[in-house]
């Protein structure tokens, strides 16, 4: 289930999702469930599970078959130079990047009660 922790719904069930692929319990070859049972597990619309497998097909774990589903790749099979970023590293960006969201909303918000205290004055 995707938790209320202000991290995007896909990145969760894209971190469990990988999680499960490193940790064997979705081995190579497997299917990934259908889009429909990932959003009744996780309890999310389709979008963000879709983002959340779309994330894993960047990375090159997973892979779509047309008309058969999608399935995780062999570590063999996937992109040459493609290896995996220190988990430290991607908390470091993840957070970096939550902060500048903090930041760039507060501007947002700054910006939009300056313009509206000044009447009579349009914007161009």
């Amino acid at each position: 289930m995707v938790q209320n922790t202000g991290r995007p719904g896909y990145l969760q069930i894209a971190d469990d999702l990988r999680a499960q692929i490193h940790g064997g319990s979705l081995a190579p070859g497997t299917p990934l469930p259908s889009t429909a049972q990932l959003s009744a597990r996780y309890d999310a619309s389709l979008s963000v599970v879709k983002m959340a497998v779309g994330i894993l097909r960047n990375e090159g774990l997973v892979i779509g078959q047309q008309g058969k589903g999608v399935f995780v790749r062999d570590a063999d099979q996937r992109p040459a130079g493609d290896e995996q970023p220190d988990p430290a590293d991607l908390a470091e960006l993840r957070a970096t990047v939550q902060d500048l969201a903090v930041r760039l909303a507060k501007v947002e918000e700054q910006l939009s009660t300056s313009t509206s205290r000044r009447p009579g004055r349009s914007s161009r």
